[in-house]
């Protein structure tokens, strides 16, 4: 396994703890989610936060993993609001992220020059009614390879990891943010994007606007 993989495998290990999480709702959403039909859905936005590279890693390889990761996210993300959709719980639709990648990339909107367009921008180039997009911040991913090598012959993994995933939903007009869930995890490295994605969708499943009453 090299080790940028298996620093890939070490970076998430999220669901062992976390903070409640802080909402922001505008105060027109109410009104304007009535004309939403179709949301699309963003790869992640991903920073991985490191003091100290483990020896053989480099700054590129560091730079892959977030974007690998990004992609990860939305598709896990994607993956669990559809689940929700197939049981009628929400009010909306959710744009296929093949669809929505193929768009982006036809576009010539790469992963890397996302946050050069407003998200008006992007609602257009999807032809959707809002965006969800999310950030991803990771302090301390792997200090000591000493901790990695204890990991993998004992099991024992340290408590090392603190992750701040913010998601948010942006209207087609004007760019306006209508939503945002900030969340704050910790725990032990040793799992991946999924358990975070899992993580995350499970506490925002329970406040995500469009559920029907």
């Amino acid at each position: 396994m090299n080790r940028i993989h298996f620093l890939y495998l070490c970076l998430f290990a999220i669901v062992l703890s976390s903070c409640g999480p802080t909402i922001y709702m505008a105060p027109n959403f109410e009104s304007v989610k009535l004309k939403h039909r179709e949301l699309a859905i963003l790869p992640f936005d991903v920073l991985i936060t490191a003091k100290k590279l483990p020896k053989g890693m480099t700054a590129e390889g560091i730079q892959e993993e977030q974007k690998n990761t990004g992609f990860s996210i939305q598709n896990h993300s994607y993956t669990y609001f559809l689940k929700e959709m197939s049981k009628n719980k929400y009010t909306v639709t959710f744009q296929d992220i093949d669809k929505t990648n193929a768009l982006l990339s036809k576009a010539g909107i790469s992963y890397e020059k996302l946050h050069e367009f407003s998200k008006e921008e992007l609602c257009k180039t999807l032809g959707v009614d809002a965006v969800i997009s999310g950030k991803v911040t990771m302090d301390k991913p792997m200090s000591e390879g000493g901790a990695v090598a204890l990991g993998l012959l004992f099991g024992v993994w340290t408590s090392t990891n603190k992750v701040n995933v913010a998601m948010t939903i942006h209207d087609k007009t004007n760019s306006n943010l209508l939503w945002k869930y900030d969340w704050v995890a910790e725990g032990s490295i040793g799992s991946n994007s999924e358990s975070l994605t899992k993580g995350l969708m499970k506490n925002v499943s329970k406040k995500f606007p469009y559920k029907r009453d």
